[in-house]
């Protein structure tokens, strides 16, 4: 891929994330019951919460370096947009920090079991809301949101690629 095609996956990519995690809404903040989840948060002292486009928790902020001040957060209402956690710059940016976590620094793949979002772990129901965001493009993509790409011939051709790959080692 050139850069520029780079760019579009990489900004279509974390679109598609914000769409699953948190409907594009940057406001959003969600306390979890369920007991794998409900954990206390190592930076705040209190039952995590999943916040911003991302959906983050202020824990990131010491085990990814994230740009999130919980002592003047904790002063404001849970879904006011000037908390520095839920402001998209900052939510995006540990996004990215957590993303290389994964897949530069543990060598991990993108999607995986292990990964950080459930939406990007394969075979769960929320996995299904990230794979269809990435079915439409937002129209800043450039794209039209029905493709004139055959998907089975596609698959296809990408099948017979790397058939003939395998037969040249």
């Amino acid at each position: 891929m050139g850069e520029t095609d780079k760019r579009a996956f990489w900004a279509y990519f974390f679109q598609a994330l914000a769409g699953a995690e948190a409907g594009l809404n940057p406001n959003t903040s969600v306390r979890h019951i369920a007991p794998e989840v409900a954990k206390r948060d190592e930076v705040s002292g209190i039952a995590m919460r999943s916040e911003g486009l991302l959906q983050l928790a202020y824990a990131d902020q010491k085990r990814y370096g994230c740009d999130f001040n919980w002592q003047l957060d904790r002063l404001r209402k849970a879904n006011d947009p000037a908390k520095t956690i839920l402001q998209p710059k900052n939510n995006l940016e540990c996004g990215v920090k957590i993303l290389v976590n994964q897949t530069i620094v543990q060598h991990k793949p993108l999607l995986t079991r292990s990964g950080y979002w459930s939406t990007l772990q394969p075979d769960g129901p929320s996995h299904r809301v990230f794979a269809e965001q990435m079915t439409n493009p937002p129209a800043a993509c450039g794209l039209s949101s029905k493709s004139a790409i055959d998907k089975s011939a596609t698959t296809k051709s990408v099948r017979d690629d790397a058939d003939r790959g395998e037969t040249r080692k």
